[in-house]
């Protein structure tokens, strides 16, 4: 491993009688430290513990509940987010009727969602046992994105929306010829 060089350094003495030392050089091989420090790699590599991946909690309407023990909402704590193309958003508070679609039914996009979410949890009081009544309701169009569903479920968790309060449902015939019709009159591709 290591090698001592004795070989002697010229043997010139200066002045009389003087011994010279002999000058020892050390050599130190350096190839089992390369073999250590693929062991060391080797060694972290096996026992380290990859990022595991996480999920996003999402509880899901059960369609075996007893109509009793489904959550009661009042129609002024309901939000209704619908997700068409082109990154669009649309909105309306309550329920759409033939006499309130076309006040009620609203554009937006994620950059203004988030405001929104939190201006309506806001509006909404506390309502029996200090639970509050408030309610998302996501609706997917078929060009919307998963990616958009994924933002708008975001939005959900960063505006801190207990479980519960907000789920994902299937878009009404309705609702989809609106977003249709609005995307044609604001030129939406």
């Amino acid at each position: 491993m290591a090698e001592m060089d004795t070989s002697s350094g010229g043997g010139h003495k200066k002045g009389p009688g003087v011994k010279k030392s002999k000058k020892l050089s050390t050599r130190v091989d350096l190839t089992p430290m390369v073999d250590l420090g693929f062991l060391l790699i080797t060694f972290f590599v096996f026992t380290t513990t990859m990022a595991k991946p996480t999920a996003m909690n999402m509880t899901e309407p059960n369609d075996d509940v007893d109509p009793s023990k489904q959550m009661k909402v009042k129609e002024s704590a309901v939000m209704t987010i619908l997700l068409g193309k082109a990154d669009k958003l649309y909105y309306y508070y309550g329920s759409l009727t033939a006499d309130n679609m076309s006040q009620k039914f609203k554009s937006t996009n994620y950059r203004d969602i988030r405001q929104l979410i939190l201006d309506k949890k806001r509006q909404v009081p506390n309502g029996n046992k200090g639970k509050s009544d408030l309610m998302y309701i996501i609706k997917a169009d078929k060009e919307s994105t998963f990616k958009n569903a994924i933002d708008v479920l975001d939005e959900m968790t960063i505006n801190a929306i207990p479980e519960g309060h907000y789920a994902e449902v299937d878009i009404t015939d309705t609702e989809r010829e609106l977003i249709r019709l609005t995307e044609v009159a604001n030129g939406v591709k």
